[in-house]
Order: C-alpha cells, then structure tokens, then sequence
C-alpha cells in the first residue's frame, strides 16, 4: 500500500498563496496545509480554513525569518532586535554549537500553535519554516510546544537520495547533510508519541516542479506512508513585498496540482490520498 499527503506550506503568507493553497484543495489534490501564526495574512487564512472542513490544517513553525508571537525579551537564543534571523545558516551554526534554548523554542512553539487554536483551528501536525525541525537541539523544543498543545503528529522531513536529481545537485548535498540526523528525529518522535509519515518528497524539486518530475515521483514512490512537500499560491504584487526565493513556481506548482494529469498520475500508480488527519486516524 502506497498512501500519499500533500502538504501545502505557507498557509497566512499572502493573500494570493491562501487562494492558491485553498483552490489546489478544494479543485485539485491538496490534502493538507500548515498555516503560519506569524503571515501576514493569518485572519483570513483561519477563515478561509473554516469554509473547507475537509482540509486538514497544521502549523507552520517559523523561527527564521519572521515575527516572533511571544514576547521578544523572552527569547534572547532566538531574536536579534526582536525579529528571528534572516538566514538559516546562521540559525543552524547557533544550534550546532548548543546556544539555541530549547525552553525558548518550545514558549514560542507553544505561542504559534496555540493562536492557531484560538482561531478555532483544529491542529493536526507540525512542520517547520525551512525544515529547522530537523535539527536535534530544535526538535527537542518543538516536541515539548507539542505536547504541551496536544498535537501528535509531524512532519518527516528526510527525504530518500534517489528523489534528489542531478539537477538539484546543492538540494542533494542538503540532503546528504540532513542524513546524519535520521535516526535521532526517529528517536526522539518514539520516546515523545508523536507519528510522522516515512519521509517526504518533492522537497529537492521545490522551486523547479515540473508535471514529469511530479510524474516521476509518483512512479516511483515507495511503498508506505509519505509526503509531498508544496508550495502553490499566485505570484503577485502582494508576494513582491515578501521574503522568499519562490515566486514564478507557485503558480507552476498550483496548476501541476490543479491539473487532471496528476490526478490520473495518482490513480495509475494505485496511490491513495490521506490527510494529516487520517494519518493519526490510522496510528490510533
């Protein structure tokens, strides 16, 4: 058996990616999405959640490149001049040299999920802004918010080499890196009770989905329970003023995951689509 979530990522960004994550939902093969506390869009985001009971929504743990939700002096590991570090790089380097609080990521962790609840968002899973969740010194803080909040799944964010193509050489030696620390995020997700699919796919591809690479992937997707990791949403003014490296590809990704192609692609390879929600359904 062959059982496949998609994701859509950045929920709350924009105005333009909430209609796209809602449209390759509600027309398309979007199963679940992961909305962030700290978009800009977030209200109408919690809204437009609520007008499509079937989406299964999770948050977005941001702790780069954004606004904190709780109060900047009580995250002095986290926040430079009261806003997370732009860069990842720099981020990792703190962790890996043991100057992240894990208490200060799980009051901030805590913080994100519960306005997602207050907005009277059912959460189902956890991911993470950038995929920081990965790290073990990170993990640690996000599973304590979890708990604490009652969720009880997340994200598996590994993602097996042979999805990581040629022509994503820097995506593949990403993956390479992110290898070492498989086992301990397994680990670590038993000891806590916490579910996660067997891994993720579509992250090497995310910025250069093309409908034969969501073909391929589909072909060749293991046996088990996955991820799709995606990114649909409109390119437009509103996305002009944000942060991030995907633009053009948004509107490439929504109508791959739109299209009838893909559909029939899934059909064909005798995948089932699941939610985040069936996921824990399933595991109970």
């Amino acid at each position: 058996m062959r059982r496949l979530i998609i994701n859509a990522d950045d929920l709350g960004l924009t105005s333009g990616v909430n209609r796209g994550i809602l449209e390759s939902h509600q027309r398309g093969i979007v199963t679940s999405a992961t909305l962030m506390a700290c978009g800009e869009k977030f209200a109408e985001a919690a809204s437009l959640a609520a007008q499509a009971p079937n989406l299964s929504v999770g948050c977005h743990v941001v702790l780069v490149d954004g606004i904190p939700i709780s109060n900047p002096d009580d995250l002095s590991t986290l926040v430079v001049n009261s806003r997370f570090r732009d860069r990842l790089t720099n981020f990792a380097l703190l962790a890996a040299g043991g100057r992240l609080d894990p208490r200060q990521i799980e009051t901030e962790v805590t913080a994100q999920i519960n306005k997602l609840q207050s907005a009277g968002i059912r959460v189902s899973h956890l991911d993470s802004h950038k995929h920081t969740h990965m790290v073990p010194a990170v993990l640690k803080g996000i599973l304590r918010g979890a708990k604490a909040c009652g969720v009880g799944a997340i994200r598996n964010p590994f993602e097996p080499l042979i999805f990581a193509t040629a022509r994503h050489w820097k995506r593949q030696f990403q993956l390479r890196m992110m290898r070492r620390f498989r086992a301990s995020f397994r680990a670590a997700l038993e000891e806590a009770g916490v579910v996660t699919p067997d891994g993720c796919i579509g992250i090497a591809a995310t910025g250069g989905l093309t409908a034969k690479t969501f073909r391929d992937l589909i072909e060749h997707l293991p046996e088990g329970t996955w991820e799709f990791v995606s990114h649909p949403g409109y390119n437009d003014a509103e996305l002009d003023t944000v942060q991030t490296r995907l633009r053009a590809s948004r509107e490439k990704e929504m109508a791959i995951l739109t299209s009838a192609e893909a559909k029939e692609a899934l059909q064909n390879a005798g995948v089932q689509l699941i939610s985040y929600r069936d996921l824990q359904a399933k595991t109970a």
